[in-house]
């Protein structure tokens, strides 16, 4: 004879206690992402609990997180996992453009079990990536009434479409990344305000000093050139007393915008204090920083400013070179013998650049 089925109310119980343990399970997961999640400041740290944690929670065969570019209005890929994503991860979509777009417009979560039955489905991505999209769940990361970005999942690994399930999980760890993002943002605007320059964007003193430390150790292990170019304006305070100090601040703020249009990645721009700006230049001889102390000479003596206020002035600036170790034997006198050099053209020429 074959094996009694077991009694209706235990099937019952069975079942019952099974769901239990998974609510439970999931729970967990949730208190252990929250955790996670609040445990760091660090972006990249979040970001990559963030991909362990959807990969094993829903393991969708492609998903992305995408951030907002507020000044653009516009998407870009911060991670893109799964197929085609080097065809994908520089593309960008407008607010409103595809689901994900719909989703960062509409600031609400959304579930597309085919996607050939909806409208807001864009295929551009498809298209580049030679994927197909069948199913997508997706969901807001949203903080203080903004949306920050979006989570988007794409088709399943055991090829069925995402469920009413799936679409609550993201939302809880959407909710869970936002509040995470937006903690690590405002970190590292504090963090900016300390080491910038309320005036003119550019690093302030107090940054330089501590790129010094490191720099000045990195050359010295590994026996490269560090060189700094130290420059003041010429004439500045006749701006000031001629056309007032509000005026002399607006100089100042152009100046740096123009020192930023030709610096290089690595390179460093501080503003030393009143009019002094130092430029420091890893990996780089006295002679390449005279070169390039040259091309920011004829920037500025090129550049009309003030234009926007109709006072259409023309400037020039005195510069001073110096490197380590050539020059210098540590970071206090590379800033010291680079102001001197700069001292020099100041005290006979101006509008020139010495080496130390």
């Amino acid at each position: 004879m074959g094996k009694k089925s077991p009694p209706i109310e235990k099937q019952h119980e069975s079942t019952e206690f099974s769901e239990h343990d998974k609510r439970v399970q999931q729970l967990n997961t949730f208190n252990d992402i929250g955790k996670a999640l609040t445990s760091t400041l660090n972006l990249k740290d979040i970001l990559n609990v963030v991909m362990e944690k959807i990969s094993e929670l829903l393991r969708p065969k492609n998903w992305s997180l995408l951030l907002v570019d507020e000044e653009k209005k516009e998407l870009y890929f911060e991670i893109v996992v799964g197929k085609g994503i080097e065809s994908i991860k520089d593309m960008r979509l407008k607010i409103g453009e595809g689901i994900a777009g719909w989703v960062a417009q509409e600031s609400k979560p959304v579930l597309v079990p085919d996607v050939s039955k909806d409208s807001r489905f864009c295929d551009k991505a498809d298209e580049t990536s030679d994927f197909v999209t069948k199913s997508i769940v997706c969901a807001p990361m949203r903080s203080k009434g903004k949306c920050l970005g979006v989570i988007e999942l794409i088709n399943k690994f055991e090829n069925e479409p995402f469920g009413e399930e799936d679409l609550l999980m993201l939302m809880i760890l959407a909710d869970y990344t936002a509040i995470a993002i937006e903690n690590a943002n405002y970190l590292n605007k504090v963090e900016e305000l300390t080491v910038t320059d309320d005036l003119t964007g550019l690093y302030n003193s107090r940054h330089l000093y501590r790129f010094l430390d490191y720099e000045v150790e990195r050359t010295r292990r590994f026996k490269m050139s560090l060189s700094m170019i130290f420059f003041d304006l010429d004439k500045f305070k006749d701006v000031n007393d001629t056309h007032g100090h509000l005026i002399g601040s607006k100089l100042l703020k152009e100046i740096a915008s123009v020192i930023k249009t030709i610096l290089r990645k690595v390179d460093m721009a501080c503003r030393y204090g009143g009019d002094e700006y130092v430029i420091v230049m890893p990996q780089t001889s006295k002679e390449q920083a005279y070169h390039a102390a040259k091309k920011f000479r004829e920037l500025i003596n090129n550049h009309l400013f003030l234009e926007e206020d109709g006072i259409n002035l023309h400037i020039t600036a005195s510069f001073g070179v110096a490197s380590y170790p050539q020059d210098a034997k540590d970071k206090l006198e590379l800033i010291n013998l680079a102001d001197q050099a700069m001292y020099k053209v100041k005290s006979k020429t101006r509008d020139d650049i010495a080496m130390a």
